[in-house]
């Protein structure tokens, strides 16, 4: 089997795997990292959202041969290292506002939050209503409400 490699979580990671086979899968079934859900396979619910160079994409639509040795996978079990602490402080607003419910699509949410926050920032602005508006994750609880005011509160502390 073809030998593909990529950065997980800060380390490099080799696996031996078929080509085709979704990064999801990867991420999941050989590497053990859990914390990206399956929700729907096609990149709509978003709940397996994950950073590739820093920047949110959905594993499930991405195959392991689109992924180099040079690209950086974070999910959210990696992303508290990349400010250093046991938690990211999204992760933190996540539980000061009781954000989970089922907590199903939450690392999704979390990790397109930090994404979109990001993206505000290097445009030079706060993070606003139009940017919350474009995040589509997908929550079956319906804890939007409590998902916007995490974003707004964490914005400020990262």
């Amino acid at each position: 089997m073809p030998e593909h490699s990529f950065k997980l979580n800060g380390e490099q990671v080799t696996v031996d795997i078929e080509d085709d086979v979704r990064l999801l899968w990867v991420l999941r079934d050989v590497l053990g990292v859990t914390g990206p859900k399956y929700g729907c396979g096609i990149g709509v619910c978003q709940a397996c959202t994950s950073h590739l160079n820093g920047k949110a994409f959905n594993p499930c639509s991405v195959r392991v041969t689109d992924v180099g040795p040079d690209d950086e996978v974070t999910t959210i079990e990696g992303l508290p290292a990349t400010v250093g602490r046991e938690l990211h402080p999204m992760q933190e607003a996540w539980l000061a506002r009781d954000v989970a419910q089922c907590g199903y699509c939450q690392p999704g949410q979390i990790m397109a939050a930090v994404a979109k926050v990001k993206q505000a920032r290097a445009a030079g602005r706060e993070i606003g209503d139009v940017d919350l508006d474009e995040i589509r994750n997908i929550c079956r609880c319906g804890t939007y409400h409590r998902i916007r005011e995490a974003i707004r509160e964490a914005a400020d502390n990262f």
